[in-house]
């Protein structure tokens, strides 16, 4: 099992724990920023959640594994 299984396994059940990780990391980002970049860091964290949905919803469906990145 490689790591990227174990991240993908680790989504699976903690979806809404990858999220509130996301929110936190772009929440620190922007305030050491002083907001300097709040517009590049939203875009960032919304692609991160997009990819975090992809893989839970990769996960979920019968048959296995998903196709490769």
């Amino acid at each position: 099992m490689g790591l990227l299984d174990s991240v993908k396994g680790f989504v699976k059940g903690n979806k809404d724990k990858v999220h509130d990780g996301i929110d936190k990391a772009a929440a620190l980002v922007d305030d050491k920023t002083k907001g300097k970049y709040a517009d590049k860091v939203d875009t960032v964290q919304d692609k991160a959640k997009e990819a975090v949905e992809k893989l839970a919803d990769d996960q979920e469906k019968p048959g296995g594994a998903p196709p490769p990145l």
